[in-house]
């Protein structure tokens, strides 16, 4: 890696961290690396064709100016996206768009069971408009920020299920997706976030429940007519 590379990125760093948010300068610039620098084109490497695709949506001028205050007028910036797995099976560099055809390996996702008085969710409905009820959230406490395995398939992630964790609603994930393959955390970010949600904000109502069920529940809604309890129920819920 160039010593002017990193020298130059790191000016140009200095600019952006003093016109953003903190969380999202940790979130899109810390992962970025600067590789080579030569014909006044700074190469920097970044972890995925989202993350290339979110920059030039985002923080393309604020990019620009940054670079053209280190190298001046007529500077580039040339994206390498390097897609790695938190298992060491890193993949080659690829400028610009990543080959459609790789592929993933990693160990089987193992669910934890939850452990909760009312696992089943077989009738969550309640009279509408009564919001003074107790609604078990479904989290497994074990599943926390603090035992968090990061690596870089899974940085950005964790760093966006965080904001989300301190600030839910007022973000820009809102929702949030979270998709990879398995064995990398996607479960445990899901019940992170929503651990750390009622540890800050104790009165929010939280509930984490699968896809499946959830679509069993409004099938049933329908087969009973019971749709609008269905609807008021989950407004009831805040996360």
């Amino acid at each position: 890696m160039s010593t002017d590379a990193n020298a130059i990125w790191n000016e140009c760093l200095s600019f952006i961290k003093d016109n953003i948010q903190p969380q999202a300068f940790k979130t899109w610039f810390e992962p970025i690396k600067p590789v080579k620098l030569a014909d006044n084109s700074l190469s920097v490497q970044v972890p995925s064709k989202f993350f290339y695709e979110w920059l030039e949506e985002h923080y393309v001028k604020l990019l620009k100016v940054a670079l053209t205050k280190s190298l001046g007028e007529g500077a580039k910036l040339v994206y390498i996206i390097r897609m790695e797995n938190t298992y060491g099976n890193r993949e080659p560099f690829t400028e610009k768009i990543p080959s459609s055809n790789r592929s993933y390996h990693a160990p089987q996702e193992i669910d934890v069971p939850i452990k909760s008085k009312n696992p089943e969710l077989k009738n969550p409905f309640v009279i509408p408009g009564i919001r003074n009820i107790k609604i078990e959230s479904q989290l497994n406490p074990n599943y926390s920020f603090d035992n968090f395995l990061e690596g870089d398939s899974n940085r950005l992630a964790r760093s966006a299920g965080m904001a989300v964790a301190n600030k839910p609603g007022g973000t820009s994930f809102n929702p949030l997706l979270i998709f990879g393959g398995v064995g990398l955390g996607k479960t445990h970010l899901a019940h992170a976030i929503g651990v750390e949600i009622k540890d800050k904000y104790p009165e929010r109502t939280v509930l984490y429940i699968s896809a499946e069920k959830f679509t069993q529940q409004y099938i049933e809604s329908v087969k009973k007519n019971t749709r609008n309890d269905f609807i008021h129920f989950y407004q009831l819920i805040d996360v």
